[in-house]
């Protein structure tokens, strides 16, 4: 084969975009089916199952998302104090999601929050594959087949079914397409008026995937500069021609961001229970090198063996394997004169390796030798970020080369037409997913589902669940979140400033009535209870401005919970359905 002239999408002059068909609907149900049947597990009662893989984020998650139907619904503060309270917690210094909540919140008040956090993991993935195929059709103009293995691998790569395992804010990328639709237009038009719309356009999208997920976008900003800098470096003189209107819109785009987003930004890094640095080591969160060729566990050609090669299940996020990662690299090749594949191929390249961290592993085995994230993670901002993420970014890239890889082989007149959609889809083939493992769900207390709880607690007052949630064990959050945060509940699972000096935490420190009932819950056994445990525990209840304390008959060791509650409260139990209860 030879290599293919260079295409209209590199020349700076205004691009028609081509309309859909009926093709393009056809491959938008499909992604909508494939979705459907990776989350399979968690139908039909999404209330009786949780994900296997990672189920105390989805009780998290599931808290966050009930928790913004109440913003939906006035409560538009960016502090709660539904959680952790008296302290609260930052929303914004936290994965709240909050604009998924809010756009599902008649979802979440109608059939609770688990259908809610159901529905956004498959739409999340099918969402994003529409959202790339639309790009690839209409920006890079490529045809129906070249755009559908392009996006089905944008949207169900590996990278993305992994961050599915309860990971919302990773996985709501429909948005991306997007930010590079207007990004593209900025550079290609020399009109005011479409730039002005464009970087407006574009303002707002990065202002709703602040409350979304910062870190798609940081991945997004991050990758988009290093395709823009290659692009422009593959032909400067074009490049200057085009950098003052581009430049302006650009410009534009900041400001008004900036002024959306003054506020939120303000109390995400400097209001209450604001966070700055990471709670993560830079040197542990890093892609290991062998992971690009192996193959998921959650893929059909996976094997168990493989997830040693990563930190969990939520992160399989290179995992390519050989196929794909020589048909890439042979598109490169073939594509040479196309500098939209070369920029992408470049700021593809540069994103892998700053993944594999300060220093490189292969095959979980720490080797001496240096990584160029080393030189990034003092910086603001990247100080913050997980280095195995920036993989993330290389599935986008291989979309786009994929997608041109296949237009330019459908361009071709003999048999060979045939050929790179064939090489595509054998590479994608062993990278099919499996449908997402779910596990069953604790049935609520029907304290909880029958509304029992108002007996003792009144709309906006603090409920304090007996064991309390603690990162490692959050599930009293899903009493919360089952009335969408109609009480508060003191501690639990979310990202503060309760380290030494202000540094991050995970959760808070844990008082007398928690330590003490935390330890019954794991032990069974019944504490000697003295006149100072005593009143710590009336002071927590103060502390806490409880209404009332409730240990269910679920909870692990319960018989030794309630015994051990009798002795610090002082006064027995009220029974209600199938918990007991104390008032405060």
């Amino acid at each position: 084969m030879t290599s293919p002239t260079p295409t209209e999408v590199d020349r700076e002059t205004n691009v028609s975009e081509k309309r859909l068909d009926v093709a393009d609907l056809a491959f938008c149900v499909f992604y909508l089916f494939l979705a459907a049947w990776l989350t399979a597990y968690l139908w039909p009662d999404p209330g009786a199952k949780v994900m296997a893989l990672n189920a105390a984020d989805q009780a998290l998650y599931e808290w966050f998302l009930a928790y913004d139907t109440r913003i939906a619904t006035g409560d538009v503060g960016l502090i709660t104090d539904r959680l952790n309270v008296p302290d609260g917690v930052n929303l914004l210094a936290n994965t709240s999601v909050i604009a998924l909540g809010v756009l599902m919140t008649p979802v979440t008040l109608i059939f609770g929050v688990p259908v809610t956090f159901a529905l956004l993991v498959a739409l999340n993935l099918a969402g994003t594959a529409i959202a790339w195929h639309v790009l690839l059709r209409r920006v890079l103009r490529v045809e129906p087949v070249a755009a559908g293995l392009g996006a089905v691998f944008a949207g169900f790569a590996p990278g993305m079914v992994s961050q599915s395992v309860s990971h919302l804010h990773m996985t709501a990328q429909w948005l991306v397409p997007v930010m590079v639709w207007l990004v593209i237009r900025m550079y290609r038009t020399r009109n005011p008026r479409t730039i002005v719309i464009s970087a407006l356009g574009l303002a707002a999208a990065v202002t709703v995937q602040v409350f979304i997920g910062e870190e798609v976008l940081f991945l997004t900003a991050f990758t988009l500069l290093l395709f823009t800098l290659g692009f422009a470096a593959l032909r400067p003189r074009a490049a200057l021609r085009a950098a003052g209107p581009f430049l302006g819109g650009m410009l534009l785009t900041a400001v008004v961001a900036g002024a959306l987003l003054a506020y939120p930004l303000w109390v995400q890094f400097g209001g209450p229970q604001s966070v700055n640095g990471t709670l993560f080591l830079p040197g542990y969160f890093v892609t290991d090198l062998a992971s690009f060729t192996a193959f998921s566990p959650l893929s059909v050609a996976g094997e168990p063996e493989a997830a040693e090669l990563s930190t969990g299940a939520s992160e399989y996020n290179t995992f390519l394997g050989w196929p794909l990662l020589l048909l890439a690299a042979g598109f490169v090749g073939w594509l040479r004169r196309d500098r939209a594949v070369l920029a992408a191929a470049f700021a593809g390249l540069t994103m892998a390796v700053l993944s594999l961290g300060p220093s490189l592993v292969h095959n979980r085995e720490q080797l001496e030798i240096w990584g160029p994230f080393a030189l990034l993670e003092s910086v603001p901002v990247i100080d913050a970020a997980l280095p195995m993420r920036f993989s993330l970014a290389l599935i986008p890239v291989i979309a786009v080369i994929l997608a041109r890889g296949v237009q330019a082989g459908l361009a071709r007149p003999d048999l060979t037409r045939y050929v790179a959609p064939a090489l595509v889809v054998v590479a994608l083939a062993p990278l099919t997913p499996a449908p997402l493992p779910a596990a069953a769900r604790e049935p609520l207390p029907e304290f909880i589902a029958g509304g029992h709880w108002r007996e003792c607690v009144p709309e906006g007052g603090v409920l304090v669940p007996v064991p309390l949630p603690t990162p490692q064990d959050p599930w009293p959050m899903r009493w919360a979140a089952a009335t969408n945060a109609a009480f508060g509940i003191p501690e639990g699972f979310f990202i503060a400033s309760y380290g030494a000096d202000g540094a991050p935490s995970m959760g808070t420190y844990q008082r007398t009535l928690s330590s003490v009932t935390a330890e019954v819950a794991k032990t069974g056994v019944v504490p000697e209870i003295d006149e100072q445990k005593r009143r710590d525990a009336r002071a927590d209840l103060v502390h806490w401005g409880a209404s009332c304390v409730a240990v269910a008959d679920s909870a692990p060791n319960a018989v030794a919970l309630r015994v051990t509650l009798e002795r610090l409260l002082g006064t027995t139990g009220t029974r209600s359905a199938d918990v007991w209860y104390w008032r405060a």
